[in-house]
């Protein structure tokens, strides 16, 4: 399902597909926000060249809020008492910082993606939940006096809410403004490929050699902008991070909306803020996480669908989709190299949901890195830090051990396994002590994978809602007939 930015974009440009070997100094792999900053910057003094398996900014850049904001939920509290007064100050600084710079490169290079300052607030109508508000104001004002503020009343339609507000905040359309980079980045002579899926990075020498499609690229260096890195030792990124999903909607609430962006602070956290279309005011809600492949009983666009039509009974939905990010177990993103064992290779990754200021900070540390400048906030996300792992709940199907026994998707399967299976259902069936997934469709044709991760081998769940095959361990997702969708995961199901 394409989300409202990629469906508002109608006048994208269609970049090539690799059809021959390159040599470059910079490869960055991922056409998303954080792949098109770095390479905004880095394209004025180097020769860069972007890989992006699909179109840019079709996946997690194209199917976020558009909120670029530096307060994020209840979070500076947690990074003082984590990690002290000092790193919680920067961490604010990096965010203010990269809201500052957007807008100036969104003016500087005369991009049309309908930006606007507007305020941000976390808000909550419970006791506790106001109780954390005062607690993390307090918590801010310790590191910048001043920045915030307590409000008793919003003008979101939900009764009794306060909440925390923040000034100076800004939205736009993301994919408007991915587009907007690309066109300085081909400006400034850097190329960018699109359908151009890389398969496998080598070390060849001093350089890298970039398998995509059946063409090898060249680099000097290489910067992974792939939200979930595809390479898995050294690093080890699948023992430190999870993917989560949302669902979001566009509604016509078909009556007068709201001023500011919202964030609950009250289980389920929804996101809410407005939308300009050609003069017509529209909501766009965001929310109902879920750790990607963990069975939902209740479907979340109409628990969504609920809340909406409970704010604005006359609203009718215009737009669905899903959006994938990565939970870093420690909340903080992970920026720069990609481990000491691998020098010249560079990350960004865990965004944890905020990933529009975090993608210009990750931009800028990576660009320092390469060009042997220091940057102010590169220790805060170090992305090489030994940090222990703290939540072993998040990680306990980490490694999951899948048995050799389970079968080839092109086995016949008997009749009672089929009849299992509800049309327009999946589930993985029980076949001789082997397992197959299958998926029946509405007219009841058979699909049947064998229901195993192509990334480190665990067994997949079948979502029902978005007809998709997810893996709980790391968040790859997969078509019902085994397309690959969602990295780590890059090859397709058997």
């Amino acid at each position: 399902m394409n989300s409202f930015w990629n469906e508002s974009e109608k006048n994208k440009i269609n970049f090539p597909k690799i059809k021959n070997n390159i040599e470059t100094s910079i490869c960055i792999i991922g056409g998303g926000l954080t792949g098109l900053s770095t390479g905004y910057y880095l394209s004025k003094e180097n020769d860069v060249v972007i890989l992006e398996k699909d179109k840019i900014c079709a996946s997690t850049s194209g199917k976020n809020t558009g909120k670029i904001t530096s307060q994020h939920g209840m979070f500076y509290k947690y990074l003082i008492e984590s990690n002290g007064k000092d790193f919680a100050k920067k961490y604010l600084e990096a965010n203010e910082n990269a809201i500052d710079e957007i807008e100036s490169i969104i003016k500087n290079e005369k991009i049309e993606c309908d930006f606007e300052k507007e305020n941000a607030y976390v808000f909550s109508n419970t006791e506790n939940g106001i109780n954390q508000i005062r607690d993390e104001k307090k918590a801010i004002e310790k590191i910048k006096k001043g920045k915030c503020k307590f409000v008793d009343n919003i003008e979101l339609p939900i009764p009794k809410a306060s909440a925390i507000k923040f000034e100076n905040q800004a939205k736009f359309n993301p994919v408007k403004y991915g587009y907007g980079l690309a066109n300085c980045i081909i400006n400034n002579n850097g190329k960018i490929f699109e359908n151009s899926k890389v398969t496998d990075i080598n070390k060849i020498e001093n350089k890298y050699e970039i398998c995509v499609n059946e063409y090898k690229i060249i680099a000097d260096k290489v910067v992974l902008a792939t939200r979930y890195p595809t390479i898995n030792i050294p690093g080890y990124y699948f023992m430190k991070m999870y993917q989560s999903t949302s669902y979001a909607m566009v509604a016509d609430v078909k009556e007068d909306l709201f001023n500011g962006m919202y964030i609950s602070l009250d289980m389920p956290i929804i996101s809410f803020r407005t939308i300009n279309d050609n003069g017509k005011q529209l909501l766009l809600a965001v929310g109902y996480d879920y750790k990607t492949g963990v069975e939902q009983t209740v479907n979340g666009y109409s628990k969504l669908e609920d809340t909406v039509t409970k704010m604005y009974p006359k609203a009718e939905i215009l737009y669905k989709w899903t959006a994938e990010d990565c939970i870093s177990l420690d909340k903080i993103p992970y920026i720069g190299e990609y481990s000491n064992l691998m020098k010249n290779i560079y990350v960004a990754t865990g965004f944890n949901k905020w990933g529009l200021t975090t993608s210009n900070i990750a931009a800028n540390i990576i660009k320092d890195k390469i060009q042997g400048e220091e940057n102010e906030y590169e220790e805060i996300f170090k992305s090489t830090r030994l940090e222990p792992i703290k939540n072993k709940d998040e990680v306990k199907n980490m490694l999951k051990e899948v048995k050799e026994s389970i079968i080839l998707s092109k086995f016949k399967l008997p009749k009672e396994s089929i009849d299992e299976v509800e049309k327009g259902q999946g589930k993985i069936v029980q076949v001789n002590n082997n397992k197959v997934g299958v998926y029946k469709s509405e007219t009841g044709e058979i699909f049947t994978v064998k229901p195993v991760c192509t990334h480190l081998g665990c067994e997949l769940y079948f979502n029902n809602y978005d007809k998709t095959w997810e893996c709980p361990c790391h968040g790859s997702k997969f078509s019902y007939d085994g397309k690959a969708l969602e990295v780590p995961g890059i090859k397709d199901l058997e």
